[in-house]
């Protein structure tokens, strides 16, 4: 039995003599600070839930366990604290993969754990047995399989350091029943303050001279551009970021990942770069002679043709994570270190620098974001997504002026685009997005996993209905925990990007993307016992969003959107200035029906 409490940073160990493995476990978690878990329990994991019981820990029961994996990983990313979830073994922990792989794309801190079949049995095929370690250790910054009660409080601190330090990912925990159920001694086997793990020193410091050659290079520079990457919010760098950008009036695009790292109404910003981004931050990177890229992985979404990147420009790349540095694009100036870091110390430098005048430079910027300006079609039927975007910026702005107290979660494709365009995000960890693996789905249970963490904020999921189709019965988990998280469906009943993608590259032959006309999502939510209602009229926008936000409560709103509407896109591979508009000429469907499958098993039938 627990004593004495204690938190993370100051822990003082006065326990009884011994406990179960799972108490253990409990007692962990609580010196790491946790207080709510996300989850879905089974057999292989029945005593951990069972000391849970007598535990002060909240957890949150969700409806599958993909979802319980977002919405861990929506609160670390909401919070920047790690997010835990819990799963059962075999299909339970089968189930986790999705949302651990695509915390670790993302670098999201989350803490995995999962039940194991007990120790004896492990490697027999028992039931509901999976090999975990294998299955998480290309998708976790680290995995481990406790084998011994005694294991578990400096397991469980060497997780949670590897998970929150250095670059942030997540750890997965296995846990076997056994080792759940057998007692040990905390007194022999105390949680550690501090934890050596030998090999994992993470670089926080960047290189003095390399940051001093970074410093020469910006002030020398005529036409500078910054890459700001998720690094720059996962490192809460933004404040020296904005302090970097006007000191040497450099402008900014930002990656998917990046949003919000930047106001997006400063005049130095450029939007979004890449294969959707804007045209002012695709060629502002093309013609720049100095790129400067903070915490970006340089994915092929961003880089498009690796050849013609740009082409004139030195390249200072600042990222915590030294593999990642080469890895895709020539660098002249690596400098490995946290970008809070490594930008107050560059800024330093700067500041003794004389920085030359940039005015042409700034001109060209003004002209290039003139040019980028989308036309918006307002008043259209089906709706324009567009609207819906501009009509939700304004309806929160009403409540929270300086969206401060606003986060977006979205889910992946066409509406995640519309998102990243439109919704001009101003704070960091406001935007929250799949996008390393680009994971429909997600954007549901990520707000609830963000509204969990920040409980004042208003959390709006923005989801196609593709996406939200593939986690919906998580409207039992917010009507019954009473989790106020409104729901936009932008609902064109098809899968949008891919609807796209087949029509620019692939000659209009649209193959299985039509979603058919069911459900009546509105009904849908009325089932679970919540709000809902189906928007048409585009003079009807504002005033829904406004009904949902102050409702204070559990809201879906369907929004009929045009299926036609697409925005201009870089071709995968493209040079970043070949900006492709969408095709809107009728498609080729290609769609099969129940009696199709008759015939074809009648088919098959005859002839056997």
């Amino acid at each position: 039995m627990l004593l004495s409490t204690f938190n993370a940073h100051d822990i003082v160990f006065i326990f009884g003599d011994v406990m179960k493995g799972a108490e253990g476990i409990i007692k962990a978690l609580e010196a790491e600070g946790v207080k709510i878990l996300f989850g879905y329990p089974g057999g292989a994991m029945l005593p951990f839930y069972d000391a849970l019981y007598e535990s002060d820990l909240i957890h949150i029961l969700t409806r599958h366990e993909q979802a319980a994996a977002h919405a861990a990983d929506g609160f670390a990313r909401a919070s920047g604290e790690p997010g835990v979830c819990v799963s059962t073994s075999g299909p339970g922990a089968t189930n986790l993969v999705t949302g651990v792989a695509t915390a670790y794309a993302d670098s999201s801190p989350v803490i995995a754990l999962t039940g194991q079949v007990p120790t004896h049995l492990i490697g027999n095929d028992a039931f509901q047995e999976i090999d975990a370690l294998g299955l998480f250790m290309p998708i976790t910054k680290h995995n481990f399989q406790i084998q011994r009660p005694e294991d578990i409080p400096s397991t469980f601190r060497a997780a949670f350091e590897i998970a929150t330090t250095g670059r942030p990912g997540p750890v997965h925990i296995d846990l076997p029943k056994d080792v759940q159920e057998r007692e040990f001694d905390i007194n022999k086997y105390p949680i550690p303050t501090i934890v050596d793990l030998p090999g994992y020193k993470p670089t926080t410091v960047g290189h003095p001279l390399q940051i001093k050659r970074a410093a020469k290079l910006i002030a020398e520079a005529e036409r500078p551009v910054i890459i700001a990457g998720g690094g720059v919010n996962i490192a809460n760098a933004s404040e020296e970021l904005i302090k970097l950008s006007e000191l040497a009036r450099i402008p900014v695009c930002t990656t998917l990942m990046g949003k919000g790292s930047f106001p997006e109404d400063h005049p130095l910003s450029l939007g979004m770069v890449g294969m959707h981004g804007t045209k002012a931050a695709n060629y502002c990177v093309t013609e720049s002679d100095i790129l400067i890229a903070i915490g970006c992985r340089f994915s092929d979404r961003i880089t498009g043709d690796i050849k013609s990147f740009a082409p004139y420009a030195k390249i200072i790349h600042i990222d915590i994570d030294p593999a990642e540095i080469g890895k895709n694009v020539r660098v002249d100036v690596p400098i490995v270190g946290d970008a809070k870091i490594v930008l107050r110390d560059l800024i330093a430098n700067l500041m003794r620098c004389e920085i030359k005048n940039k005015e042409s430079w700034m001109e060209r910027v003004k002209e290039l974001k003139k040019a980028s300006i989308p036309f918006m079609e307002y008043d259209d039927k089906p709706l324009k997504p567009q609207r819906i975007v501009k009509e939700l910026m304004d309806a929160l702005k009403e409540i929270d002026p300086n969206l401060k107290k606003t986060i977006i979660t979205t889910d992946v494709g066409q509406n995640q685009m519309w998102v990243a365009h439109y919704f001009k995000v101003k704070n960091p960890r406001t935007f929250l997005s799949s996008g390393g693996l680009g994971t429909m789905g997600f954007g549901f249970p990520s707000a609830i996993g963000a509204k969990v963490a920040k409980p004042n904020y208003n959390v709006i999921a923005v989801t196609g209905d593709g996406g939200f189709l593939m986690n919906s019965q998580e409207l039992a988990t917010i009507r019954e925990y009473d989790i106020p998280i409104v729901i936009c469906i932008f609902d064109n009943r098809t899968l949008g990007m891919v609807y796209q993608w087949q029509n620019l590259y692939y000659g209009k032959r649209q193959c299985e993307v039509h979603l058919g006309e069911s459900p009546d999502f509105v009904k849908l939510a009325e089932s679970y016992g919540i709000k809902g209602r189906k928007i048409t009229n585009p003079e009807e926008i504002k005033e829904a969003l406004l009904e949902a936000i102050k409702s204070n409560e559990p809201y879906l709103l369907d929004f009929i959107i045009d299926p036609s509407e697409a925005l201009p896109m870089v071709p995968p591979g493209g040079r970043l200035t070949n900006i492709v508009q969408p095709v809107r000429e009728e498609p080729k469907i290609r769609r099969a029906c129940f009696d199709d499958i008759k015939d074809v098993r009648e088919e098959i039938k005859e002839h056997s």
